[in-house]
């Protein structure tokens, strides 16, 4: 069973998808994930949006340790379900709406985002038939939506090839654990913080 790892809610179980349609985040690549972005230091107070979210488990381990709010996106309705539940759960501990569940194809959700919203941290763990010239295209809306420092995390199988990255983002760290490889991306810009340097030191 999925538990929230660390923070406010650390230890609460949550709900998972049933069936196979979903691909949860082991908790092994979940501690280590929120490890690194503790290192980075963007997760307190930062706005975060969870795409592909399925049971939506990282954006509530982010609500735990300390983001502001968390959008969840998914469109299938079993797992949107879940993200609510889930989502229920933590806004309940944390005593405040934090996480925000929205039913919506991903790139509905993104075309449809004022453009004066930027998130600092963004999860994509889009499902394996999703192929690579569609996940460029993703990124490259979420590029518009991308706070100074941002930090976007692509998880795939580590069979597939490095994500193409828009003119926005730059990659600076990838990690592979086991059949999964986690990807980092920062905005492109030489006045962003080295966050591949931080992570070295």
């Amino acid at each position: 069973m999925s538990r929230i790892v660390a923070g406010a809610a650390g230890g609460t179980p949550l709900v998972s998808v049933p069936g196979s349609l979903t691909r949860p985040t082991t908790d092994r690549v979940k501690e280590a994930l929120f490890s690194r972005l503790d290192a980075f230091d963007v997760l307190a107070g930062a706005r975060v949006v969870d795409l592909y979210a399925g049971s939506g488990s990282l954006g509530v381990e982010s609500a735990s340790r300390g983001a502001q709010t968390v959008d969840l996106v998914e469109s299938a309705d079993r797992a949107s379900g879940v993200c609510q539940r889930n989502a229920d759960l933590i806004n309940t501990v944390l005593g405040r709406k934090a996480v925000t569940v929205h039913r919506s194809r991903v790139e509905s959700f993104l075309e449809r985002t004022a453009d004066d919203i930027q998130w600092d941290v963004a999860f994509l763990d889009p499902p394996y038939p999703l192929d690579e010239p569609a996940l460029a295209a993703v990124l490259a809306k979420l590029g518009r939506h991308l706070a100074a420092g941002a930090v976007v995390v692509v998880e795939r199988s580590s069979r597939s090839p490095e994500p193409s990255w828009p003119a926005a983002l730059e990659r600076f760290a990838d990690k592979k654990y086991g059949e999964t490889r986690l990807w980092f991306a920062e905005p492109a810009s030489d006045q962003e913080v080295d966050l591949g340097q931080a992570a070295e030191d």
